[in-house]
């Protein structure tokens, strides 16, 4: 049943300032949102059960993309068009551009956000297992300060996430990289455009001499939250690639993932997508 608009009420915040001071005096009464784009879904099914918006979209201030010489970041609301269109990320950090270009149709790519797609916290978003394998950091303000935090552990359970109530996301930072990387991004799902994932896929890869010096890798799809795989990667790191190493590497990934099965997919075949993307990352013909 769809949920009834003058059943709720949204206001647009003149400043960031101004955005933080209502989160920090009515606690827990407003509930940011940027883009829409999964609100309007909830709405639409009578699933939307807070009743108190904030529309952040209009931030400009939120919507920058910041190159240094050691980072970029992009403000919490940079949308996916965004994202596909500044020629340093598509340059550098090819995967994020893939993930955002992947991400719904044009319509959903000209109003969804970065920011948006951490804070709806779906395990089955498509730039997260991207932002994993690229190291991210957060930035979340709040009236009192800011603090920078790991992506990295920032999902603590289905839908649940290290954030305060009266913080907001407001920037995402990638560390650049001056070595060159393999960058390795797969989305799989029932069909090609405009679809959820079943198991997504994204790694980066450095390889000197024979041995593997730096390796990433972002999964979603496969548990309550985006992952990152660490036993994984410490089972490659320093590492010659050979199929005695890959195979070892298969079953520490077993023991990290944890799929589920329900409508859209099955838990062993989530497992078994998972595990031979694993090996083509790991394969010569993907580097």
């Amino acid at each position: 049943m769809r949920g009834s608009i003058p059943n709720y009420e949204i206001i647009t915040p003149k400043s960031l300032a101004e955005a933080l001071s209502l989160l920090v005096n009515e606690p827990q009464k407003w509930k940011p949102f940027a883009g829409g784009t999964d609100l309007m879904v909830m709405l639409e099914a009578g699933k939307l059960s807070h009743r108190n918006y904030l529309n952040l979209l209009p931030l400009q201030e939120l919507r920058q993309i910041d190159v240094q010489e050691k980072h970029v970041t992009l403000g919490a609301l940079t949308t996916y068009t965004d994202v596909q269109r500044n020629p340093v990320l598509v340059d550098e950090f090819p995967m994020l551009c893939q993930a955002a270009s992947e991400t719904g149709g044009l319509a959903i790519q000209n109003r969804g956000t970065i920011g948006g797609n951490i804070m709806n916290a779906s395990p089955a978003a498509d730039s997260p297992p991207a932002l994993l394998a690229y190291d991210a950091e957060l930035e979340l303000s709040a009236s009192r300060g800011v603090r920078w935090i790991s992506y990295n552990g920032f999902h603590t359970g289905y839908k649940q996430m290290g954030i305060r109530d009266d913080e907001l996301l407001t920037r995402i930072r990638l560390p650049r990289s001056a070595a060159p990387l393999v960058h390795y991004y797969r989305k799989v799902g029932t069909r090609k455009a405009q679809a959820i994932s079943k198991v997504c896929f994204a790694g980066v890869l450095r390889v000197e001499g024979n041995a593997i010096e730096e390796v990433r890798i972002g999964l979603g799809s496969v548990g309550p939250v985006p992952l990152r795989c660490a036993r994984t990667e410490d089972a490659l790191r320093g590492q010659t690639i050979s199929d005695d190493l890959i195979e070892e590497a298969i079953k520490e990934f077993s023991a990290e993932v944890s799929p589920i099965d329900d409508i859209r997919s099955t838990r062993n075949y989530r497992l078994r997508v998972a595990q031979n993307l694993l090996i083509d990352f790991l394969t010569p013909k993907s580097q």
